[in-house]
């Protein structure tokens, strides 16, 4: 599968021509991790349905699992309403951190916590 034109115009890319990726688990809504997408990686991504990131610091392509075995399956891919990112819904084999944790949100780090008395 390619991406459609029409839906290519719609995706901002920053300065650099990136865009935000969110990817979430599809079976737990996990959001795993965060990365950065260019045109080609989303183009292989949904080619392939293997997550394809762009890496900034290599300033490369990568494969989600390509070294390491945890591989994410691309079963659904949205542009949010303003197209500055695009959401993954994947099946992650392993750990999706490259720390080994299951998410890259498994640390102890918040400026908020859940007031569970309080009633929104």
């Amino acid at each position: 599968m390619t991406l459609d034109p029409a839906l290519s115009d719609r995706l901002k890319r920053n300065a650099d021509g990136l865009i935000a990726a969110v990817v979430v688990e599809h079976s737990t809504s996990d959001v795993l991790m965060m990365a950065w997408m260019n045109d080609e990686a989303l183009e292989r991504t949904l080619t392939t349905r293997r997550a394809t990131y762009y890496s900034r610091s290599r300033e490369e392509l990568w494969v989600k699992g390509e070294t390491s075995g945890h591989v994410q399956h691309v079963r659904e891919v949205r542009i949010d309403c303003d197209g500055d990112t695009v959401l993954l819904r994947v099946d992650q084999t392993g750990p999706a951190c490259h720390t080994g944790t299951h998410t890259c949100f498994d640390t102890e780090d918040r400026l908020l916590l859940a007031d569970e008395s309080e009633n929104p």
